[in-house]
C-alpha cells in the first residue's frame, strides 16, 4: 500500500485529537490542580500579610489593601509568564522552587515600586514588609515541597498512575523506557517493548523487555490493559507507522509518536503551528514571548543602575584615554548582533591604532599596539563599560555570547559547526563562557570551539536566575583574566 502523505496527516491528526479528547478528564484534573495551587498561593500571601500586620499592631488601611492587591495580581501575572502552574511531574524540584522564588521576587519588586509612590499615605514599616515578604517566600516554597512529596508517595503506591508500552525495539524506545523506569514519580508503569522485526535490528538491550509483537500490543490496548502507547519507530518507516496508527484508532489508549530527532542537536526546540500543520523547530531562540520581555526588563534595569553608578568613573576613564594617547576616547567596531545583523559596539580605546576592516588581528601578549592604560583597561574589562549604552539601545544584552569582530565571524563560521547559532540571541557584555575562563585571545580553533560550546549551552539553560548567577560571578571574579591582553 503506497504511503499517502495527506491521508497519513489526517490519520495522525485524528489520533492526536483522540488523545486530546481522552485527556479531557485528565485535563480537567490538571486544571483543577492548577486552580488549587493558585488559591493556596493567594491564601498564603494574604495570610502572611495579615499576620505581619497583626504582629506589628498596624491598622488595615485602604492603601495597605491596595498594596496587597498589587502584590497578588503581579504574582499571578508573573506566574503566567514563568509558567509556574504547569505540571512539574518530570522536572527537578530545584527548578520548580527556583521558578516560584523568581515569581515572588518580581511581585515583591512591583509591590515596593508602587509602595514608593504611596509612601505618603502608608503606615507600613520596613520591618513589617520584610516579615511579610520573608514568611510568604518560606511558605510558598515549603508547601510546594510538601505537596510534591505527597504526590510522589501517592504515585509510588499505585494511585494516579498509567500503564505504558513501547512499539519499537531501538535506541529511541530504550531511552524512553529508561526515563519511565528511572522517574517513578511520573506515575507511568512501563510494561515492555513490542516489535515485529526484532531480527532486523540490534535488540540486545531489549531482550528482557520485549514482550511480544505489535498485534499483541494492540490487543492489550483493545482490552483496556494499556493507557499509553509510544511508537518509537524511525521516521523512515512511514508505511509501518501508518498501519499501526490505523490499528490504534480502534483502541482507547493515548498514542504518542516519538520523533527520531536524537541525531540532531536541538536548540530551544518548540512546536510551531502554521494553520493546521505543526512543525518542530530545530534551531530557535529562547527569547520569545514573556521570556523576551523579562530579558529586556532585566537589561534595562541593570544597565541603567550600572550607568548611574559608573557615569563619573567612565568620564574619568574617557578623559584618561584621550590624554594618554592620540585618538578618540571611544572606539567603535562593527560586530554581528541578533540574527547575524551588523551592529556598532562601543569600547574605550585601548590601542594606538585599531582596525575595523577585513583584516582584524586579535591582541596578543605584549602587543605593541596596546597602550599602557589600555593594557590595564583590557585586563580589568573596564574598556567594555561603554557597552552598557549598547544594552540600553537594545543592540546588546548584559549576559549573552560575546560579540566577535565581523572578520572573525566570517573566519570561524567556516571552521566551527554551529558557530552562527550563537547569534540567535543578543550578544552580551559578559557570558557563560567568560566566567568559565574563556576570555581573551583565541589563537587556536579549539579555544574558539570551546567558547562556542559554552555559548550554546547558555542558550539551552537560559533563565533569569541563570543570568543573575552569571552577573554575580562576573562581579565577584570575572572582570580580570591572565589570558586577556
Amino acid at each position: 500500500m503506497k504511503f499517502n502523505l495527506l491521508n497519513s496527516q489526517t490519520l495522525i491528526s485524528n489520533t492526536m485529537a483522540k488523545k486530546v479528547d481522552d485527556k479531557g478528564v485528565k485535563g480537567y484534573y490538571q486544571s483543577s490542580f492548577s486552580t488549587l495551587y493558585r488559591l493556596i498561593d493567594l491564601s498564603l500571601i494574604t495570610f502572611c500579610f495579615y499576620l505581619a500586620m497583626f504582629y506589628y499592631e498596624l491598622g488595615i488601611s485602604t492603601t495597605a489593601l491596595i498594596l496587597l492587591f498589587v502584590n497578588v495580581v503581579t504574582f499571578q501575572l508573573t506566574a503566567e509568564g514563568f509558567d509556574l502552574y504547569r505540571s512539574w511531574r518530570s522536572s527537578h524540584t530545584t527548578s520548580m522552587l527556583r521558578c516560584s522564588a523568581m515569581t515572588w521576587l518580581v511581585s515583591c519588586v512591583a509591590t515596593l515600586t508602587i509602595g514608593y509612590f504611596l509612601a505618603y499615605s502608608l503606615t507600613l514599616s520596613p520591618e513589617m514588609v520584610s516579615v511579610w515578604f520573608g514568611t510568604s517566600l518560606i511558605l510558598l516554597l515549603t508547601w510546594r515541597i510538601g505537596m510534591r512529596q505527597i504526590l510522589f508517595k501517592v504515585r509510588k503506591s499505585g494511585m494516579n498512575t498509567r500503564t505504558a508500552i513501547i512499539i519499537g525495539a531501538n535506541q529511541v524506545g530504550y531511552n524512553m523506557a529508561m526515563q519511565m523506569v528511572e522517574n517513578d514519580q511520573l506515575g507511568i508503569h512501563f510494561k515492555g517493548v513490542y516489535d515485529d522485526r526484532i531480527e532486523d535490528r540490534d535488540a540486545q538491550n531489549f531482550q528482557d523487555q520485549i514482550k511480544g509483537n505489535i498485534e499483541q500490543a494492540i490487543e492489550m490496548a483493545k482490552n483496556h490493559k494499556v493507557d499509553y502507547i509510544y511508537i518509537a519507530l524511525p521516521t523512515s518507516a512511514e508505511d509501518r507507522i501508518k498501519a499501526i496508527l490505523e490499528k490504534c484508532s480502534d483502541t482507547t489508549a493515548n498514542v504518542y509518536l516519538i520523533p527520531n530527532f536524537f541525531m540532531y542537536s536541538l536548540l530551544n526546540s518548540r512546536w510551531q503551528t502554521v494553520g493546521n500543520v505543526q512543525a518542530l523547530s530545530v534551531y530557535d531562540t529562547p527569547f520569545q514571548g514573556a521570556n523576551d520581555v523579562f530579558k529586556r526588563i532585566e537589561d534595562v534595569v541593570v544597565s541603567t543602575a550600572i550607568l548611574t553608578v559608573l557615569a563619573i568613573p567612565m568620564l574619568i576613564i574617557a578623559a584618561a584615554v584621550k590624554l594618554t594617547s592620540p585618538g578618540p576616547a571611544i572606539f567603535k567596531q562593527k560586530r554581528y548582533g541578533l540574527d547575524g545583523k551588523e551592529i556598532t559596539v562601543y569600547k574605550f580605546r585601548s590601542m594606538t591604532t585599531q582596525e575595523n576592516g577585513a583584516e582584524v588581528k586579535q591582541a596578543t601578549k605584549n602587543d605593541p599596539r596596546v597602550t599602557k592604560l589600555g593594557a590595564f583597561l583590557r585586563r580589568t574589562s573596564l574598556d567594555e563599560l561603554p557597552q552598557f549604552i549598547n544594552v540600553l539601545q537594545g543592540r546588546m544584552s548584559i549576559v549573552g555570547p560575546r560579540p566577535h569582530a565581523v572578520a572573525h565571524n566570517e573566519q570561524y563560521r567556516k571552521l566551527i559547526t554551529g558557530y552562527m547559532l550563537r547569534h540567535k540571541v543578543r550578544p552580551g557584555i559578559t557570558g557563560w563562557a567568560q566566567i568559565n575562563g574563556l576570555r581573551g585571545e583565541t589563537e587556536t580553533v579549539n579555544k574558539m570551539a570551546k567558547r562556542v560550546e559554552y555559548d550554546l549551552d547558555y542558550m539551552h539553560r537560559w533563565s533569569v536566575w541563570f543570568d543573575l548567577k552569571i552577573i554575580l560571578k562576573t562581579v565577584v571574579g570575572g572582570f580580570s583574566g591572565k589570558h586577556v591582553y
